[in-house]
């Protein structure tokens, strides 16, 4: 899964978003591309529950669909 994060801007923000889907499922795998403004996650929680967890933490997210 992938989403647009638009107010992350430094290495404070990344480990911030870890950290927030961390807490919903500690096996996820994220990746984060703060130029793109892109976090991508592999994780069995759903993009719904990620959404939630990182715009609980300030950070407001949207999916970027897929082809």
């Amino acid at each position: 899964m992938q989403f647009h994060v638009e107010n992350m801007s430094c290495g404070s923000c990344v480990k911030h978003i870890t950290q927030a889907v961390a807490a919903i499922d500690p096996n996820a795998k994220v990746e984060v591309d703060i130029a793109a403004k892109k976090v991508t996650v592999d994780s069995v929680a759903t993009a719904q529950a990620i959404e939630a967890a990182l715009a609980a933490d300030g950070y407001p997210a949207r999916a970027i669909e897929q082809a």
